[in-house]
């Protein structure tokens, strides 16, 4: 803890002296993520955005990029970020719901059924000058500049999913609070840990199964502890976004800016249909490998609407109480998706 503080002060001295850079002059900066090589949403996302700006700008901006959390804990890298660590990192809301509960509002279940619908909808809303921006973004000193929000989340485990009774005490793995309230009205215990932390999770029974996305199932080789799945159901998500600090912000040229703001439109909006694509695919291929993937009885399905419909409207209550305005943020959310069907 001491060491991490020390690079925090550290990184933050040397951010505060740095100069603006002029319209001209070459600028790199170091962009930090939690994911291993090969990993899709680098891949669809976070490499397409550098390409673009890099070529937005005619090479005046460079990036080195630190993915596996080579800058740090996926969790810190909010704090990193503003300190200067990572000049972008990504931000899970999720992971810091403390200082971004409202952000967290498109993790809810039953809201959308694409990750368009629900990732273009949120980013109306946490873009510069959306609500969320203007309640938690800026009061943190951060600006978005593109995010994802993955397609509707499934529930996987070592058990089989034919019922809701079936969901009784089952150890799944949660990212957030919108998502533990869902885990709890379906009677299964949530168990908050991160998604590189679930192969292991798994592996040594931490857990029994995860809300998980299907393409993910694949991508971090969960299938052989996994029996079992749903398919067409939303039991939340997980939202992604890669930020800037409000002060790396204001020392780069308007030209710059502007690019990295352009580029970022673009790389929310085409990010979104690959994943919708990619979950489309990603059922048939945890069946090939032995998953069974089905839906679940109508009977069964619609006893599970019944217990999550309540979640959105708890997780505003809570936070109403706490003065964060989460009934706004729903309504407001609610209404855009209306917007991308």
């Amino acid at each position: 803890m001491t060491t991490m503080r020390s690079m925090l002060a550290a990184a933050l001295a040397c951010l505060l002296a740095a100069p603006a850079a002029q319209a001209q002059d070459k600028i790199n900066l170091k962009v930090g993520d939690r994911y291993p090589a090969g990993h899709y949403i680098p891949e669809y996302a976070t490499k397409f955005w550098m390409d673009g700006v890099t070529k937005a700008t005619g090479g005046q901006v460079t990036f080195q990029y630190f993915g596996g959390q080579q800058l740090g804990k996926a969790a810190d890298m909010l704090a990193l970020t503003l300190a200067g660590v990572a000049d972008v990192g990504e931000i899970i809301p999720s992971y810091v719901a403390e200082k971004l509960p409202l952000s967290t509002v498109s993790e809810l279940p039953g809201l959308f059924g694409s990750s368009c619908q629900g990732g273009l909808a949120a980013f109306d809303l946490v873009r510069p000058g959306g609500f969320i921006d203007r309640q938690e973004y800026v009061p943190n000193g951060v600006r978005l500049l593109f995010m994802l929000v993955l397609s509707p989340y499934q529930v996987y485990a070592r058990q089989k999913l034919d019922s809701l009774a079936a969901f009784k005490g089952v150890k799944i793995r949660s990212s957030g609070p919108g998502m533990d309230l869902s885990i709890r009205r379906i009677g299964a215990v949530p168990v908050r840990i991160s998604a590189t932390e679930l192969h292991e999770a798994l592996s040594r029974g931490t857990v029994d199964g995860a809300i998980f996305p299907a393409a993910s199932i694949l991508q971090y080789d969960l299938t052989p502890f996994l029996k079992s799945g749903t398919v067409g159901e939303n039991f939340g998500s997980v939202v992604i976004s890669y930020g800037i600090s409000e002060r790396k912000w204001k020392q780069l040229p308007a030209a710059v800016q502007k690019a990295m703001t352009d580029v970022g439109v673009e790389a929310t909006r085409r990010t979104c249909g690959l994943l919708d694509e990619d979950d489309r695919k990603a059922a048939e291929k945890l069946r090939e490998k032995g998953t069974a993937v089905a839906a679940l009885p109508p009977a069964e399905k619609a006893k599970l609407l019944a217990e999550l419909a309540p979640v959105a409207k708890e997780w505003a209550a809570d936070l109403d109480r706490k003065g964060r305005q989460g009934s706004e943020a729903l309504r407001q959310f609610t209404e855009a998706t209306k917007k991308y069907k």
